[in-house]
């Protein structure tokens, strides 16, 4: 024998089970609209080219000599000529050598005050 309570929980378990699927259907819907372009061939060699030139242009920066700002007197030393100078600074004097360092830093990189 049945009773009103055996057929009041059906509407809610299929009610349940299609909000489950509703959900489910949304879920790959979304997965499909959002995802990414996939990367070809053409855009991974243009990022490989992009990567290359960017470590070329680092390389030379770090391995060659340049004039930043003349007026200022700052230049650009290979990174192994500024580390040999630092620590013969260092070795020579060090309390000297940090307010040198710290007065050449305060003087590139001024920054006006209008007050």
């Amino acid at each position: 024998m049945r009773t009103d309570n055996d057929r009041s929980v059906v509407p809610y378990a299929v009610a349940l089970l299609g909000a489950f699927a509703i959900v489910g259907v949304l879920a790959v819907a979304m997965k499909n609209v959002s995802a990414p372009p996939s990367l070809n061939a053409a855009r991974s060699q243009e990022r490989s080219k992009a990567l290359t030139e960017t470590r070329a242009a680092a390389e030379a920066e770090i391995n060659s000599y340049a004039k930043i700002d003349g007026a200022k007197g700052i230049y650009r030393l290979k990174v192994s000529q500024a580390v040999a100078l630092t620590e013969q600074m260092y070795r020579a004097n060090p309390d000297a050598a940090r307010s040198n360092l710290v007065s050449r830093s305060d003087k590139a990189n001024f920054i006006p005050t209008f007050e």
